[in-house]
């Protein structure tokens, strides 16, 4: 009777703490469930209102953000594509005999243009074209000499002053960069060269010396076409149109952006072949390490009785 009434209690108890335990379980996934979708209306509620402002906003207007470039096939664009290096010294050429007159290439050094563009021999004939400031003489007088692979490709103008005098009061970018500069990259830089039309549409009032292109953020530009068919003469014998031009000096800029461009390419397809080949191996050894552990198998064999 005493064994009864002891086990009817040990029941009792041990009923009462598997019934906490599972209340505690069902408070804890209740009050995870209400975490979750808390977090979850909070974000859907904070996307919606972001795109509802993104809708009312009106702080510029569609002539003043710029007319939105196409997107263009270049050669660069494919996982495994490299620039088109016939177009980057084309381009050059472009850059040196028209744009060169009013904008720079600060960041540029005549170096890497060889096995680029250029031969050596040819880009060191380029770069003696022009002076560059070297040390005093004995008396403190300054000297020149001839530029050297090392040197950065000289701009226009020794200084801003002198390029805003230049050019009306506007200041024309370094090219170095401008590529990785604008939204739209190639494709802004294409359609801004060959967007120009031939008169400013009805009703759009120019600034005294601008200039009228759908594609710059307000339409009113300094910079005029330069860009005409025949410009610029060839030596490959590339007929020189004005869109292949300005496909020409494109690409030879988007590559003044992304000089390791292709080299990055190379490199990381090669990154993936031993990372890949690593991790197959990896996968190999492990398996082969874990196959005698996992399959083993383990047994009791009793002693005897004694007789």
């Amino acid at each position: 009777m005493f064994s009864r009434s002891i086990l009817s209690r040990m029941v009792s108890k041990t009923t009462t703490r598997q019934v906490s335990t599972i209340t505690g379980k069902t408070a804890k996934s209740v009050n995870n469930k209400f975490l979750i979708t808390g977090a979850a209306l909070t974000g859907i509620t904070a996307s919606g209102l972001l795109y509802a402002e993104s809708l009312t906003a009106n702080a510029m207007t569609a002539a003043e953000h710029g007319l939105h470039s196409p997107e263009f096939d270049w050669p660069q664009n494919g996982p495994f594509s490299t620039f088109d290096h016939a177009s980057i010294r084309r381009g050059y050429q472009v850059y040196r005999e028209v744009c060169a007159a009013c904008h720079s290439l600060d960041r540029v050094a005549w170096r890497t243009l060889v096995g680029v563009s250029h031969t050596n021999s040819e880009v060191k004939d380029m770069a003696e074209e022009f002076e560059y400031d070297d040390e005093p003489d004995d008396n403190g007088n300054p000297k020149k000499r001839p530029g050297k692979l090392a040197d950065y490709i000289p701009g226009p103008y020794p200084n801003e002053q002198a390029a805003r005098a230049a050019n009306q009061g506007a200041l024309p970018p370094d090219l170095s960069l401008i590529v990785k500069a604008r939204h739209g990259g190639s494709d802004y830089i294409f359609s801004l060269l060959t967007g120009y039309p031939e008169d400013a549409p009805e009703g759009v009032t120019l600034p005294v010396g601008s200039n009228y292109n759908p594609y710059f953020p307000g339409g009113s530009i300094a910079m005029g076409r330069v860009l005409f068919d025949d410009l610029v003469e060839y030596e490959d014998g590339t007929p020189a149109t004005t869109s292949q031009m300005a496909k020409d000096v494109t690409q030879f800029l988007n590559w003044c952006s992304e000089p390791e461009h292709d080299e990055r390419k190379r490199q990381g397809l090669k990154a993936i072949i031993i990372l890949s080949s690593l991790y197959l191996l990896s996968v190999w050894v492990k398996k082969f390490k874990w196959a005698g552990i996992k399959t083993r198998k383990f047994t009791y064999t009793p002693p005897k009785p004694r007789k």
